[in-house]
C-alpha cells in the first residue's frame, strides 16, 4: 500500500493521528509531496514509514530543501508516479509536468485541499493535509495495488472515504 501525505507544517513531529497513523504504520511506501517544514518532522517521517519518498515545499527550512529534491518520478506497482510540492500553471501546469516524465498519476501539495483530477491524460492527485487542513478536512490519499494499477482512495483521520479513483498503468 501506498500512503500520500503533504502539507505537514509542524516544527516536532509528523502530527499523525488517526487513520493516518494507522495507514503510514502498514504502508510499504510513504509519499510526501513537501512542507514538512523542519528537519526534525522530515526526520520523524524516516523513523515511522517503512519507505519515505518526498519532495521539499516553498515552506519547508533551508534544512530540508537542502536534502530533498524539487521532484521526483518514481515506479509503483507498474504506475509511473511524477510528485511536486505545486507547479505554476494549476492543473494544466501540472499536467504538462507528469506528461514529460512519462507519469501516469501526478502528486502535489500546497494548497491544503484534497482534489483528484481523472479528467486528462494524467491523473492528479492533491492529498489535502492530515495536520494543516486549512478549511478543508484533515485528510491524506491511499492507493493499492491492483491487476491494472491501483485503486486509490482519500480519507480523512477519522477513517471516512469520501473519494475514491483508480490509476491505469500504461
Amino acid at each position: 500500500m501506498l500512503v500520500v501525505l503533504s502539507d505537514t507544517h509542524a516544527t516536532e513531529s509528523p502530527s499523525l493521528v488517526g487513520a493516518a497513523a494507522d495507514a503510514v504504520d502498514d504502508a510499504e511506501l510513504v509519499l510526501h509531496a513537501g512542507d514538512f517544514t523542519t528537519e526534525a518532522v522530515l526526520d520523524a517521517f524516516h523513523d515511522v514509514a517503512a519507505d519515505l519518498r518526498a519532495v521539499h515545499g516553498n515552506r519547508d527550512s533551508d534544512a530540508v530543501t537542502d536534502r530533498l529534491p524539487t521532484a521526483t518520478t518514481l515506479t509503483y506497482a507498474g504506475v509511473r508516479i511524477a510528485a511536486t510540492h505545486r507547479r505554476r500553471g494549476g492543473a494544466t501546469g501540472l499536467a504538462m509536468f507528469g506528461r514529460e516524465r512519462g507519469a501516469d498519476l501526478v502528486v502535489s501539495g500546497h494548497t491544503h485541499r484534497p482534489v483528484v483530477d481523472e479528467e486528462g491524460s494524467v491523473t492528479l492527485l492533491n492529498p489535502g493535509s492530515h495536520a494543516d487542513p486549512r478549511g478543508a478536512r484533515q485528510s491524506f490519499a491511499v492507493l493499492e495495488p491492483t491487476e491494472d494499477g491501483l485503486a486509490g482512495r482519500l480519507e480523512t483521520v477519522d477513517g471516512d472515504v469520501f473519494a475514491r479513483f483508480d490509476v491505469e498503468n500504461d
